[in-house]
């Protein structure tokens, strides 16, 4: 049995057990996150949402925050004596299925 959630603006297909990183939410480590915004379910039959499925969500439990690797950003004019460099890290939170209701 699978899922396709979302979460962030993004799209994850899950199942029980996986282990995924979104985008930070505001919880602690160890808290239960139910995840609502179901797209699709496959268990016994295929249940596609339009643009939600009815009743379904996804159980989650936090198994840490994190942040992702940096990226450098680069500005340049040619010519023109400018330059910037600005970096980032990505915030994040780790979840793991527990369970997906139908």
């Amino acid at each position: 049995m699978y899922a396709v959630i979302e979460s962030g603006g993004k799209q994850y297909r899950v199942s029980e057990g996986d282990v995924i990183d979104v985008e930070r939410l505001p919880v602690q480590v160890g808290d239960q996150v139910e995840l609502d915004r179901v797209l699709l379910v496959s268990g016994e039959a295929l249940k596609i949402g339009k643009p939600l499925v009815e009743g379904a969500k996804v159980v989650t439990r936090v198994e840490g925050l994190g942040q992702g690797h940096k990226i450098r950003v680069w500005k340049y004019r040619a010519k023109e004596r400018y330059r910037r460099r600005q970096g980032h890290r990505q915030v994040y939170s780790r979840l793991r299925v527990e369970k997906i209701v139908a």
